[in-house]
């Protein structure tokens, strides 16, 4: 399958890095654009026991538009999957998921909706196949004390599918996935015990993992495609970095024949 993104980098040394690594691992960059002024950037520290903190400054990210979305229809038109997250403007997804409905009805929309926000409109959740976000993005977004447990997940699954997307699912890190499917029934899939050195891009891994497999294989049962996304998001904290730190082709090959 063709992996293409729809994006925005600055005029700077980061916005040509981010174009040639875009490339050289075979990403469609048609639809990138440059905006003048600096690239969108993250600071990463990560602490002792693995976990991170990131510090997102948006830079270009901010100046796609969702004029920039109707240029693109062509590409819209022939996604199986589209992924979709909170680094560009609100209003820039909320157009692009109303026009995924009108000129590509049976494409698999993804949401992730990180970094956190407490609100979103409630129109956007019914555009949504699968809304996806971790335990302190449940917090932020729901208003919730506490997710920490798959009981805690649970509920707020279950609350995300309630504002109308068809699977409400939450990431609990090395506590694995839990998921309220279209058919109201909670499933929570575990994930491998692994040393964990650095868990940046976790999430990012398991959403890229299980948005090709949605793309590539329409037999695979939902719950075994969530359970091979889990497998490539454990993998990915056992090594540094976020990029330099997913499974080569050798390890999913081995993933796959399992």
């Amino acid at each position: 399958a063709v992996v293409s993104t729809q994006s925005t980098g600055g005029t700077d040394a980061f916005g040509d890095n981010y174009m040639a690594n875009l490339q050289s691992v075979g990403i469609n960059v048609s639809n990138v654009g440059r905006a003048e002024g600096p690239s969108g950037v993250a600071t990463i520290t990560v602490d002792d026991n693995a976990e991170n903190c990131i510090v997102i400054v948006g830079g270009a990210n901010n100046k796609l538009s969702p004029g920039d979305v109707l240029e693109a229809e062509s590409l819209l038109k022939t996604a199986r999957v589209a992924v979709f997250q909170m680094e560009i403007p609100l209003e820039t997804n909320v157009a692009a998921l109303k026009q995924l409905k009108t000129c590509n009805p049976t494409c698999i929309t993804v949401f992730n909706a990180a970094p956190a926000t407490k609100e979103l409109p409630a129109e956007l959740y019914p555009l949504v196949d699968v809304f996806c976000v971790n335990e302190s993005e449940a917090e932020v977004l729901l208003g919730l004390d506490s997710v920490k447990t798959v009981s805690d997940a649970s509920k707020a699954a279950k609350l995300l599918k309630s504002r109308g997307c068809s699977v409400g699912m939450v990431t609990l890190g090395a506590s694995g996935v839990v998921y309220m499917d279209e058919s109201g029934d909670m499933t929570h899939v575990p994930c491998k015990k692994v040393d964990a050195v650095d868990t940046t891009g976790a999430g990012d891994a398991f959403i890229g993992a299980l948005a090709c497999l949605m793309a590539r294989d329409t037999f695979m049962p939902f719950e075994e495609k969530v359970r091979l996304g889990c497998a490539i998001a454990s993998e990915s904290v056992t090594k540094l970095g976020t990029q330099s730190s997913y499974p080569d082709e050798a390890f999913l090959n081995h993933l796959f024949k399992q």
